[in-house]
C-alpha cells in the first residue's frame, strides 16, 4: 500500500536525521538537518518541488497561500524556515515535538487581546535572522482563490526592521490542487491518507516573488494587501500558462 510505504519511508527519514541533528548541536554548530527531514518528508509525499525565482536566505518573512499541511515540509525543504503555528500544535504529539525542533513561533490565534504579544513573540524571532514563514489566511483553502490575508501578525514588522523585508510565496499545486487542498473538516490522518495514496509524483512550483520593504508601506494592511496581490497574480498567470498548452 502506497500510503504505508510512504509513511514509513518518512519515519525512515526521521531516524537518520534525528542522531545526525543532535550531534551537529553537540559539536556546536548550526543544524541544517531538520530542514533536510522536512525536504525528505515532501519527497516521500510523492512531491516533487520546482522553485521559481530567488529565496532570501535570512532576515525574512516569508508570506503564502495556505492549501495542505504539504505546504510546511516543501517551504521549509527549500528555504529552512521557522513557522508561525498556532499555539494547540505544540502540544500535538510528535507533531509538536518536531515544530519545536524547526524553532516554531507558537501564538494564540483565538485570543484577540493577546495580538500584540504574538506579534512581539514574531517580532523576535525576526530578529533573530532566521527565516520565519507565516500562513496569513489563517486557515488553508481549498485552491479557487485566496482568502484576505489576516494583518494582525504583520503588525511584528512595524515599526520597520532595517534590513528586514517580505517576500511573497506562490504554492501553486497546478492539476493537483484541489485533490490536495485540507479542507472541511477532514481529519489529520484521512487527509494523510487520501495524500499520501496518490499514485503519481505530484509537481509542484512555489514561486519566491519580488520582497517587498514594509517601511514602504504605510501599514501592516497595506503591505498583506500588496502580498496577497502578488501571490493572486503569480497563481492566476500560471493558470493561464497551463491553460494554453
Amino acid at each position: 500500500m502506497l500510503f504505508v510505504a510512504r509513511g514509513a519511508a518518512a519515519v525512515a527519514g526521521l531516524l537518520v536525521c534525528l542522531p545526525l541533528h543532535y550531534l551537529s548541536r553537540l559539536a556546536g554548530r548550526p543544524s541544517a538537518w531538520p530542514r533536510r527531514f522536512l525536504a525528505w518528508v515532501g519527497r516521500s509525499a510523492g512531491m516533487r518541488p520546482h522553485i521559481v525565482g530567488k529565496p532570501l536566505g535570512d532576515h525574512v518573512l516569508f508570506l503564502a497561500n495556505h492549501l495542505s499541511w504539504l505546504d510546511i515540509v516543501l517551504i521549509a525543504g527549500a528555504t529552512g524556515a521557522a513557522f508561525v503555528s498556532k499555539e494547540e500544535v505544540a502540544r500535538w504529539p510528535v507533531i509538536g515535538w518536531l515544530a519545536r525542533l524547526n524553532h516554531s513561533v507558537f501564538v494564540a490565534r483565538s485570543e484577540r487581546r493577546a495580538v500584540q504579544g504574538q506579534a512581539d513573540a514574531l517580532r523576535n524571532a525576526l530578529q533573530g535572522r532566521r527565516p520565519v514563514a507565516l500562513f496569513p489566511e489563517g486557515t488553508t483553502s481549498d485552491g479557487s482563490g485566496v482568502f484576505p490575508f489576516r494583518a494582525s501578525l504583520i503588525a511584528a514588522l512595524y515599526p520597520p526592521v532595517p534590513g528586514l523585508k517580505v517576500q511573497p510565496i506562490a504554492i501553486d499545486y497546478g492539476a493537483a490542487t484541489r485533490d490536495l487542498a485540507w479542507v472541511d473538516g477532514e481529519s489529520v490522518l484521512a487527509n494523510a491518507r487520501r495524500v499520501l495514496s496518490r499514485p503519481r509524483p505530484t509537481p509542484v512550483a512555489l514561486h519566491f516573488l519580488p520582497p517587498l520593504d514594509p517601511a514602504a508601506f504605510p501599514g501592516r494592511k497595506a503591505l498583506a494587501e500588496a502580498a496577497r496581490a502578488q501571490i493572486v497574480e503569480a497563481l492566476a498567470a500560471s493558470a493561464a500558462r497551463r491553460d494554453r498548452l
